[in-house]
């Protein structure tokens, strides 16, 4: 299975939604990089499940157990210093009800990798919870993610995400010519991440409502980058529009991605999605608007970095459903059992911010160079 991603930071994710435990190997992080404890730990509980109504039923702390690459900082007993060895972590899995899925070993879930897995592995992969193309392995991504975010910050690079729309319903979207660090960081800070508290309200009855409904909601997760200097990427294959659509396409449930004005471009003429250019007060030229999304040929304009994700509805709900009986070639209803989320999206957001700060660490590291 293709778990690996990165070229100078390489994580690789292991485990199975069902299996004793889940985790991460990063490679390549430099040695003498400060991971804060308290601070990873909050990032990987904006992730964890059963916090809320809107969740799923499924209860897991998401400790992670620290097996190599992380040494006690002697200066800070809240924090961890690398050491330049490939670091390992180990998330166990506890709340597990395997038997809710005895019937998918004959009867795929509609919108699931159930079918296209037993093509492929013949019958050797883990139904249960989905296996290895579970959502569950979104919380390794926020154990590395969560330590890239850190070092990023330290050099005066945020990342940061919030709900943009849940069903037709949107929230306020960033400022994405002048977007400032207290706004990129405000949902983050509320435990439905949305910039506008009266949308998230409106969103969360939308929940509700397919979930009554036994049914799912989809939606959109806006993420930006501030503070990344012009000039980083490449042009053609291995741009940061690239880099970054390869590893966010390997978070379970994303369908569509767009940068900047995206598809709505299609919309605009050449005068008005054009981003002029202005001379700074300190000689340095500037956009003047930011319709590219800060990203022009593959390469990083110094502008915020801008893009949406589509996040399709859960795939898991209640409602009779048409499959088939893979064992006796015949049609099937499918009943799905087992707990779900009504709506993946809130807890989507984190993992948008923990594979976004993957790539742009490891595009930073193309810049600076390395031993």
């Amino acid at each position: 299975m293709a778990s690996v991603f990165g070229d100078n930071i390489k994580v690789s994710v292991f485990g199975q939604s069902h299996s004793d435990g889940i985790g991460a190997v990063i490679d390549g992080i430099p040695a003498g990089m400060s991971i804060s404890l308290p601070e990873l730990r909050s990032f990987m509980q904006r992730r964890a499940p059963g916090r809320n109504a809107y969740s799923t039923k499924r209860k897991e702390a998401d400790e992670f157990e620290i097996l190599s690459g992380l040494l006690p900082d002697e200066q800070d007993g809240n924090s961890l210093i690398s050491c330049g060895a490939p670091i390992c972590a180990v998330i166990r899995n506890t709340d597990q009800h395997s038997r809710d899925y005895d019937e998918l070993k004959r009867v795929p879930r509609p919108g699931h990798a159930d079918l296209t897995a037993e093509i492929k592995y013949g019958g050797f992969q883990d139904v249960r919870g989905g296996g290895h193309f579970s959502g569950r392995l979104t919380a390794p991504l926020c154990f590395a993610g969560g330590m890239a975010k850190q070092i990023l910050a330290e050099k005066g690079i945020y990342v940061g995400a919030h709900i943009d729309r849940i069903g037709d319903i949107s929230d306020k979207r960033y400022d994405a010519e002048g977007l400032e660090l207290k706004e990129l960081m405000a949902a983050q800070e509320r435990e439905f991440p949305v910039n506008d508290e009266k949308a998230g309200e409106a969103m969360k009855a939308l929940i509700e409502e397919a979930r009554m409904d036994c049914d799912s909601v989809g939606g959109v997760i806006e993420c930006a980058v501030i503070g990344l200097p012009a000039g980083l990427g490449a042009p053609m294959f291995d741009g940061v529009e690239n880099r970054l659509a390869a590893a966010i396409f390997g978070i379970p449930a994303v369908k569509g991605l767009e940068f900047g004005e995206g598809f709505g471009a299609a919309a605009m003429r050449g005068s008005q999605h054009n981003d002029p250019y202005r001379m700074t007060g300190d000689g340095t030229i500037r956009p003047v608007t930011n319709h590219a999304g800060g990203i022009l040929g593959g390469i990083s304009t110094g502008m915020p970095i801008v893009m949406r994700m589509a996040i399709k509805p859960t795939a898991s709900i209640s409602k009779p459903q048409m499959s088939v009986d893979m064992k006796d070639k015949a049609d099937r209803e499918l009943i799905i059992k087992g707990r779900h989320d009504p709506c993946i999206v809130p807890r989507a957001v984190p993992v948008a911010e923990a594979v976004t700060a993957l790539v742009i660490y490891d595009m930073l590291l193309d810049k600076e160079g390395r031993d």
